[in-house]
């Protein structure tokens, strides 16, 4: 030491750089585009290098871990003693907000990349205590090891918790691969304080569905509704509309809606019984010391019946560690009043209610408690149609708990894609509708007579290509669905797309059709086979022989496999690699454009490769000329890297979206472009790409390179060709 107390300034460390309060490099730069939502889970990031997930879990002992989870419910810990001696409720809680996050307009969220373990969902208000649930998993985790993923196991949990309190479940699949990190890519709102007013959420308050898309919970940092009310308003018919369409944002119908709020709640209890301001910070800040826990309460006894959580407290029903029928019961049983909890909560308690419908506390089991409803659950009771579709299930409960089982199943496994995806013993034989089921195609047929015959069709490039493309470009890797298996394409609502080219797209699928038949090929196969002649002529064009590696084998769905409403999510408001938005946006045409590739599964590399290849093959939407930087339309050359770096040349804007390239000399237009078209230009990364592929010596690199990410787009959605 040398005296100076400011001994920090000498340290020869960047200084707060590497926290979240350190500024980042471009933190200069706010507008500037960032790509790092394309290489969020970059395999760095990934302590399991090589590892195949997917094929280590086929060799899992799932009796072992099943009964191992059965077994676990009801072995207290001293450190986080079990409701009741049953961990049933906090596991359900926890596979059930795992799941719950998922949203049906990006196909984000959800549970099946254990992203739970991460910021910001292991911090939300309403994720608290589950780090404790993932605690007492982990002797599981660490037994079992790598053959069974976080994401499984939490999964897992919930639906052991209920199979423990005698429901009969509907099946369960495993096949989920860990993440390492947050996911960068997900929108949670705009909201700078958890728990904000939802007002900043909607046009309208009034009307849930002005909610901001793709955003389904109601608040920052809730799951679904403010179980106190619409701002912690108690009123359940609001209620009840924001609950309606919560769950439709989720993909879930009115029947599955009431399913689950009262399946969810006929077993465990809510935790508000004491002070939530002695808590501590959520566990991305908690102090070193907690080791990841979060929430703690170092001043006070805060488990058992001291437990907080949610601040709303009590039991549901008498036996909450029970499948039963007391939620139905006690609901329609009683009259309901307003109250508080001890935490200050608002909640709903039975009036004049009656001792043996009191349930236990959860410690010393002859004291008596006073049963609760939430604001949602009230929503049960006064809406209407949730109101019948209750009194039914209180009538029925063999129908009720087989509607609550294929809801439970649906909720758990909506983000893992088609059924083929699913590993293990337990994996119902029914195709479900939302599973988005494709028939298994012919896989042997002579694929070289079909390339011929399509080559003299008379089709372009352009339309074979711009087809393959946009029957391929619906993939979204946030949860699986979409793609050019199944040719949905040809069949509402996706052939009637503005993105798609209706009339276009007839002409081009009335050409390919009878190419299908006579080759007893199904009609997605042809499409994508055609794509790929395409890309191999205009390889051809630009001077480079190729072929564009084919398997097939995809089927072709019906109507009756096709769930048309859930595919209007899946239509492309904006495609910038065919230069196409179907009208202005606040957010900027090259973000739509990370959007998109990042749904695709493609890096930055891959999405500037696909880009540039498609503009020169002439697959701009509607013929358009903007970015078809070459003379040479149809062949596979980098002319628009080469043109868009030319110094010889000057960018002019003209509108809000569009831009003359002139040469510097004369001014004369030689091209135009956008904005998608110039950001490769413009920003420092997506220029070095830019650079790779306009250099003399990579000409043949470009074309392998572009094939090998044509071919990755095609077959993202073929999980049959993947362990």
């Amino acid at each position: 030491m040398d005296g100076n107390d400011n001994a920090a300034g000498k340290c020869p460390v960047m200084h707060g750089g590497n926290t979240e309060t350190g500024a980042s490099v471009m933190a200069w730069w706010p507008k500037a585009l960032n790509l790092d939502i394309l290489h969020q889970h970059d395999s760095k990031t990934n302590p399991l290098q090589g590892f195949d997930y997917r094929s280590a879990v086929k060799g899992l002992d799932f009796a072992g871990l099943k009964a191992d989870m059965k077994a676990l419910m009801t072995e207290s810990q001293e450190w986080w003693p079990a409701d009741w001696g049953h961990y049933g409720g906090l596991m359900i809680r926890l596979a059930w907000h795992s799941a719950g996050s998922y949203r049906l307009a990006d196909g984000r969220g959800g549970g099946g990349t254990g992203n739970i373990r991460f910021a910001p969902l292991n911090s939300w208000p309403d994720n608290a205590s589950l780090d404790k649930a993932r605690r007492l998993l982990w002797p599981l985790k660490k037994k079992y090891g790598n053959k069974v993923s976080w994401a499984d196991l939490i999964l897992l949990s919930g639906t052991m918790a209920y199979e423990s309190m005698g429901l009969k479940t509907f099946g369960f699949g495993f096949g989920r691969a860990d993440i390492w990190g947050p996911e960068k890519d997900v929108y949670w709102g705009a909201e700078k304080e958890w728990l904000a007013p939802s007002d900043e959420r909607y046009e309208d308050v009034g009307n849930p569905a002005t909610m901001e898309n793709p955003l389904a919970a109601v608040q920052m940092g809730l799951i679904y509704v403010n179980p106190e009310g619409v701002n912690g308003n108690p009123d359940p018919l609001r209620t009840a509309a924001q609950v309606r369409e919560t769950f439709k944002r989720m993909a879930m119908n009115d029947e599955e809606t009431a399913a689950l709020t009262a399946g969810g709640h006929t077993v465990g209890k809510a935790h508000g019984n004491g002070n939530a301001g002695l808590l501590g910070a959520a566990p991305e800040g908690a102090d070193i010391a907690d080791q990841g826990f979060g929430w703690m309460n170092h001043s006070s006894r805060m488990v058992g019946r001291n437990t907080v959580t949610s601040g709303i407290e009590g039991a549901w029903t008498a036996n909450p560690t029970k499948w039963d029928n007391g939620y139905f019961d006690m609901l329609f049983g009683y009259d309901w009043e307003l109250t508080r909890s001890p935490a200050g909560a608002q909640q709903w308690r039975p009036v004049n209610v009656r001792p043996e419908d009191m349930p236990a506390d959860v410690e010393d089991p002859s004291i008596k408690t006073m049963p609760l409803m939430t604001d949602a659950d009230m929503a049960m009771k006064v809406d209407p149609i949730y109101r019948a579709i209750c009194e039914r299930f209180r009538d029925d409960h063999a129908y009720f708990s087989e509607t609550f089982a294929r809801a439970w199943f649906k909720l758990t496994h909506r983000d893992m894609g088609p059924k083929v995806r699913y590993i293990g013993p337990d994996v119902p034989a029914e195709d479900l509708i939302w599973q988005d089921p494709v028939p298994v195609g012919p896989a042997v047929y002579d694929v070289s007579a079909l390339k011929a015959a399509i080559l003299g069709s008379g089709l372009s490039v352009s339309d074979m290509v711009a087809t393959a493309w946009d029957s391929a470009r619906t993939y979204r890797g946030s949860d699986m669905r979409g793609g050019a298996n199944g040719a949905r394409i040809r069949l509402a609502p996706q052939k009637d797309w503005a993105g798609n080219e209706p009339a276009r797209l007839a002409r081009v699928l009335a050409v390919l059709e009878p190419l299908a038949v006579a080759a007893g090929a199904s009609l997605a196969d042809v499409i994508v086979l055609a794509g790929n002649v395409g890309v191999e002529q205009a390889a051809k064009a630009a001077g480079f022989a190729v072929t564009v590696p084919f398997a097939p084998g995809r089927g072709d769905a019906s109507v009756e496999q096709t769930d048309a409403e859930s595919f209007d999510v899946l239509e492309p408001l904006a495609d910038g690699f065919r230069n196409w938005q179907k009208e202005h946006y606040v957010v900027s045409p090259e973000e739509l454009l990370l959007d998109r590739a990042q749904l695709l599964g493609l890096t930055a590399a891959e999405m500037t490769v696909l880009l540039g290849g498609l503009r020169v093959m002439g697959t701009n939407h509607g013929g358009g000329t903007q970015g078809v930087f070459t003379d040479r339309v149809g062949a596979l050359t980098p002319d628009f890297f080469v043109n868009l770096t030319d110094m010889g040349l000057k960018w002019v804007p003209t509108g809000r979206n569009s831009y003359d390239i002139a040469d510097r000399a004369t001014g004369a237009v030689k091209y135009t472009a956008s904005r998608v078209d110039l950001v490769f230009g413009s920003n420092s990364v997506l220029r070095a790409y830019a650079e790779v592929y306009a250099q003399d010596d990579n000409r043949e690199k470009f074309v392998a390179d572009f094939v090998k990410a044509w071919v990755k787009v095609m077959n993202n959605d073929r999980f049959d060709l993947v362990a």
